[in-house]
């Protein structure tokens, strides 16, 4: 008999696609008509994060038992995908919030899962505040125990504080003097200052740049993990995760330029090269060109759905007691070589795009560019090069014989799946 908490089954239970599809379709379509305008203006995106809440995305895989969708992950990746289509902004500003969720449901403290899945489920979301600018401060921000006994003084600053400008709770990486702690603090209290200084020429709308706590007080509970950063692996599917909301946003991105490839060549009445009145949507070239981009984009899609099914199964096979270390590392391994083919296709897919209409494809009222903006920068978020290294060292010497890109992850080390930056890589 399975010693899994009746809460975990229930987030398996799974949503109707078609239900799912129905409900989030306008939205997305809502989203993608002013994504150009909020890239021009620096708008940022808090109408569209409220839509999304209001209509349940941010609660998709909370189990319905606390009020969510209840859906499996690759009915999860798939959405965010399309999510990604319509403004690559959002999965990403969404990621910590999805991260969060998804660390719950691995979890044993059903208490933990009754205190914030209804949160979510009633549409509050969760930021980050995790990482730090440079490896030599992480975790400078300190948690102090009030004098009276009662509760906690969180003081510090974090930067790539990714969706915490949109977010009603922000999770912080702490330290007590001690051990490493994570705690949850709201993003509107007394002494926390939220700060829009990402200065990223991709990605610009997700708000990732410093938070900052001077004095916030912490009561006990909403204190999440308390560890030592020396403390050994965690079988967790976490690292994956974070990897495939990557993954489904960079296809996203994808599938935009496939459409607005089409959509210019459709429009457009002139071929580069071509005398006289003509049309891309005529020209064999272009043919060829918007075949490519196609094909791009469905590779991309069918390798993350492919990641997102080993999730789902590695999950399932979490709540039947049968996953063990080796079923993390798998499921690792994989997240890290798709990461090293979609990044390639999306990067090449958002290039060739401007080849259906030369140098008229360059105008800034279309922004095209922007999909190559994005797609660069999260493809330098988890920095592939490390990943490929973890990839080879695994085939040549398995997972843990190179301590530096083992993927044998610490709570520390879980603590950077979480950011969104190249820290550990870049300094």
């Amino acid at each position: 008999m399975s010693t899994i908490p009746t809460a975990q089954h229930d987030a398996v239970s799974g949503a109707d696609d078609a239900e799912l599809d129905a409900r989030f379709a306008p939205i997305f379509e809502r989203i993608a008509t002013g994504s150009i305008e909020r890239e021009q203006n620096r708008e940022l995106a808090y109408d569209a994060v409220r839509w999304l809440k209001e209509a349940g995305f941010t609660a998709l895989r909370v189990p319905k038992r606390y009020g969510g969708s209840g859906a499996t992950l690759p009915q999860f990746f798939r959405l965010l995908t399309r999510l990604g289509e319509a403004d690559s902004n959002l999965p990403q500003i969404l990621r910590l919030n999805s991260g969060f969720i998804e660390s719950r449901l691995e979890s044993d403290d059903e208490a933990l899962r009754e205190r914030w899945l209804p949160k979510i489920a009633a549409g509050e979301t969760v930021g980050a505040a995790i990482s730090e600018r440079t490896a030599s401060t992480h975790n400078s921000v300190t948690l102090a125990a009030d004098k009276s006994g009662n509760g906690w003084w969180l003081n510090g600053e974090k930067y790539y504080s990714t969706g915490t400008l949109y977010a009603d709770w922000i999770d912080v990486a702490a330290h007590d003097g001690a051990d490493d702690v994570r705690v949850v603090v709201r993003a509107d209290a007394p002494g926390v200052a939220r700060i829009d200084d990402w200065d990223g020429f991709g990605q610009r709308l997700t708000a990732s740049g410093t938070t900052r706590f001077d004095s916030v007080y912490v009561s006990d509970d909403q204190l999440l993990v308390r560890y030592k950063a020396s403390e050994p692996r965690r079988n967790t599917s976490l690292t994956a995760f974070y990897q495939t909301v990557h993954l489904a946003t960079l296809t996203g991105i994808a599938r935009a330029v496939l459409r607005d490839g089409v959509a210019f060549a459709q429009s457009h009445t002139r071929t580069f090269g071509v005398p006289g009145r003509s049309s891309p949507r005529d020209n064999p070239l272009v043919h060829r060109v918007v075949g490519r981009l196609a094909s791009l984009a469905y590779s991309a899609e069918s390798i993350t759905a492919s990641v997102a099914r080993s999730l789902e199964n590695a999950y399932q096979a979490r709540l039947a007691g049968r996953a063990n270390t080796d079923t993390y590392i798998a499921l690792d391994i994989e997240a890290y070589q798709a990461q090293q083919i979609v990044i390639e296709q999306v990067l090449e897919a958002a290039t060739l795009v401007f080849e259906v209409g030369g140098a008229s494809a360059t105008s800034e009222t279309r922004r095209l560019d922007r999909h190559w903006r994005n797609a660069r920068v999260l493809a330098s978020h988890n920095p592939a090069i490390q990943r490929e290294a973890a990839v080879g060292n695994f085939h040549l010497n398995g997972a843990a014989s190179n301590e530096r890109f083992s993927l044998a992850h610490s709570p520390s080390e879980l603590e950077r799946v979480a950011t969104d930056s190249a820290v550990a890589v870049n300094g």
